[in-house]
């Protein structure tokens, strides 16, 4: 049997399910208030846009058609060509009239000078007004524009004067400066009120938001708890399909992969139990006549002295093939025990030094086997099965390794469980194990060279030490020493706590 690493089987761990349900439900939520917030945003800055908009617009066509209404009543009365107190008196019956809007007008005629020149907003009323507007005011064309006028809101309104009869110009331009802190006022109260009605209407979406990931987190919840039974063995496991969305698809897809995984395990298992029948029945079958052929040859054996060479020789060859498939099948029938489940455990209070010595001093090996086995260490074990044990380990060692084998016995405290562990480590001097031999060290049938068909065991030992050390609730370990060579270690409890298992 080829040596390897340890037999601790891989733990195969489940991801925690429910850690990521709650971090996508989590996911869900932030979200859907995200889209719930970017939503509310754009909203209420298209909405703000649109009012800001219509409320302006009021506000220009509101004081657009008064000022033009104004104009109209009042310029019949006005003298032409005017002169700077005709138009100064013209502006002020203007602003009289036009109060509710709390405009500053300002008129000239043919380019003049703007009457009055220094009221309400200054002097140089020329550099008040955007070119833009007196540009088309001179044109003949009305014109208005929002302007920021010393830090204020202001609409400038310009309109040009043409005589009743015709469109020909008067030369008569008239300039109103309309003050819009109420309409910006009144936005920004939109504003604080979009602003204000935002965090409730945030802290109200995390309701359907909550609603929305419990939702799509159900069917995620029962698959997590279907992937527990699955991995638990409950393989007829199967998901409540409903709908027609991604999240059916998925669970139909999990019925699907349960039923094939279902059906593929149980014909492992049937084919499982059926080698294991057959290894069995064929290892019980053979019991019978190898009795018969071992006494046989035994009897050959004791007359092989008196045969000629050549007979002597195969006489001798068949005693020692005899022999060993009469090994392999005490192997085949012990492995069977094991996988039955029929392997019992017989303790007793041993000493664990004398039991080692007394296994190498039955086998011969006491040449070939260095012991360093201190006094006093006692243990609940099972005698025959720790004989197999060592006598596998410093066999395996002699046939793979180099010599001399040690063996030592000593007791250790180990650091997870706070106990005394019995460890027993068989090491040889020998070029070590093959890396890629490792992982199968205690696997049946195992050989490191597929081109070897031959071995001068079964193939079983290794696999017969691991189940017995494995029946002590205890492990074995392969690994290479770093000074060379393969070292075993069996940990064994000290107490083991069933008479029988």
């Amino acid at each position: 049997m080829r040596r390897g690493t340890a037999v601790r089987r891989p733990v195969l761990r489940r991801p925690d399910l429910g850690t990521v349900a709650r971090g996508l439900r989590a996911r869900l939520v932030v979200g859907f208030l995200l889209v719930a917030a970017l939503s509310a945003l754009i909203t209420a800055a298209l909405t703000f846009k649109e009012a800001r908009n219509a409320i302006l617009k009021r506000t220009q066509d509101t004081a657009v058609q008064q000022l033009r209404s104004q104009v109209a009543s009042q310029v019949p009365d006005l003298r032409f060509p005017p002169s700077n107190t005709d138009l100064l008196k013209f502006t002020q019956g203007l602003e009289r009239a036009g109060q509710t809007q709390h405009w500053f007008v300002h008129a000239r005629y043919k380019g003049g000078r703007m009457q009055p020149d220094n009221v309400g907003l200054g002097k140089d009323m020329d550099v008040r007004f955007p070119p833009g507007v007196r540009d088309k005011v001179g044109a003949g064309v009305a014109a208005f524009q929002r302007i920021d006028l010393d830090g204020d809101p202001v609409l400038v309104i310009g309109l040009p004067v043409t005589y009743r009869d015709s469109s020909e110009k008067s030369g008569l331009e008239v300039y109103a400066l309309v003050p819009l802190r109420e309409d910006e006022a009144n936005v920004r109260a939109l504003v604080n009120a979009a602003q204000s009605g935002a965090v409730p209407a945030l802290a109200l979406s995390v309701v359907p938001a909550l609603i929305a990931a419990r939702g799509v987190l159900r069917p995620v919840r029962e698959l997590r708890r279907a992937t527990q039974k699955i991995t638990e063995g409950e393989l007829d496991t199967r998901l409540k399909v409903t709908g027609r969305d991604e999240l059916a698809d998925l669970s139909r897809t999990f019925n699907d992969m349960a039923a094939a995984l279902e059906e593929n395990v149980a014909e492992l298992r049937r084919m499982e139990a059926n080698s294991r029948r057959f290894a069995a029945d064929v290892s019980h079958e053979l019991r019978t006549p190898l009795a018969a052929m071992t006494a046989v040859v035994d009897v050959l054996d004791e007359d092989a002295a008196g045969l000629d060479p050549d007979t002597a020789y195969a006489v001798r060859l068949i005693s020692e093939e005899t022999g060993k498939l009469a090994r392999m099948v005490e192997d085949l029938m012990e492995i069977s025990r094991f996988d039955a489940g029929a392997a019992a455990l017989h303790l007793d209070e041993v000493d664990v030094a004398e039991t080692v010595r007394k296994t190498v001093q039955a086998r011969g090996w006491q040449d070939k086997v260095t012991t360093d086995l201190p006094r006093g260490v006692r243990a609940r074990l099972d005698p025959r099965r720790i004989d197999v044990v060592v006598a596998n380990l410093i066999g395996n060692a002699l046939r793979h390794g180099g010599e001399p084998v040690g063996i030592a016995v000593r007791v250790a405290r180990h650091p997870d469980r706070g106990e005394d562990r019995l460890l027993i480590e068989v090491a040889d001097n020998g070029p070590g194990i093959d890396p890629e031999v490792l992982p199968h060290v205690f696997d049946r049938f195992y050989k490191a060279d597929a081109a070897r068909v031959r071995s001068e065991g079964s193939g079983l030992g290794l696999a017969i030490t691991s189940e017995n050390v494995r029946l002590h609730h205890g492990t074995v370990m392969a690994a290479n020493a770093p000074a060379g060579g393969a070292v075993f270690t069996v940990d064994l409890p000290l107490r083991t706590g069933e008479e029988e298992v």
